[in-house]
């Protein structure tokens, strides 16, 4: 049986109180306003999340959501011999409050930090007293309709797109997420995130770096051509602008050429 990789606990994470600058860079936390804004800030909390930092385990009781700033959080199923493939990712468009939302305290999944940067995390109970707040709620209901879309969006592209188009598009999407050409990033968890072997990835990503579209070196993959990545990416790089993109514009820095400030 393949052994997993320990655990980063999210209460190791250095952590602050969370700021009205902050709540701007998570789309569903600024469409808060007044009290209600002023009641996830006294409540909130920053916190900078490493690689590996768990979210949510299998089972396990849920009690935070979080809502990433610059951080990409990566949502795993993992079978019993030990392997894991990603079936969902989650960054500055959205929170991990999904079961929560639907009912449930509990979820077969597990959640934990891939790509490290800052998120902001409310406790469970205080996350579901927000949704008395209309537009709160329907932020939450667009994201979630976009999030429910590109799951099937995305298991069709894993069957019939080829690793090196899928590498481009998880690229673009991360990009979009974090704000920084660079990404940090080993080729192992690219991999379990593209439902790949190593190897394959391994060329992928030597091929990407030969055309000069990045450059990938100790763990760490910086984009240098935005604008040949999306030349190469499937179509499935568009449907996630077209479903995530009116979220994102709503936070600063982004615009719907993919450019950052």
């Amino acid at each position: 049986m393949k052994k997993r990789r320990p655990s980063v606990s999210v209460r190791s994470a250095s952590a602050s109180k969370a700021t009205a600058e902050a709540l701007r860079l998570n789309a569903i936390l600024t469409g808060l306003h007044g009290a209600e804004a002023a009641a996830v800030m006294k409540s909130g909390t920053l916190v900078n999340l490493p690689v590996r930092a768990q979210i949510y385990r299998p089972e396990e009781p849920i009690n935070h959501v979080f809502f990433p700033i610059d951080s990409v959080l990566s949502v795993v199923i993992r079978m019993k011999e030990g392997h894991a493939c990603e079936v969902g990712t989650i960054g500055r468009e959205g929170v991990t409050g999904f079961p929560l939302l639907l009912g449930a305290s509990t979820t077969a999944n597990e959640c934990y930090c891939q790509v490290p940067g800052s998120a902001i995390k409310l406790d469970a109970k205080f996350f579901l007293s927000l949704r008395a707040n209309l537009r709160f709620q329907q932020l939450l209901d667009r994201y979630f309709q976009a999030y429910v879309n590109m799951l099937g969006q995305l298991a069709a592209c894993n069957r019939l797109h080829n690793v090196y188009e899928r590498c481009a598009r998880w690229l673009l999407m991360t990009h979009d997420r974090v704000g920084s050409r660079k990404i940090m990033l080993t080729q192992e968890y690219l991999a379990m995130m593209l439902g790949s072997q190593r190897s394959g990835v391994t060329i992928a990503a030597a091929t990407l770096q030969n055309a000069g579209f990045i450059r990938y070196a100790r763990g760490t993959i910086t984009i240098l051509d935005r604008v040949g990545l999306e030349g190469v990416s499937c179509e499935c790089y568009g449907v996630a602008r077209e479903q995530f993109g009116g979220l994102l514009r709503t936070v600063p820095g982004f615009d719907s050429n993919g450019a950052w400030g």
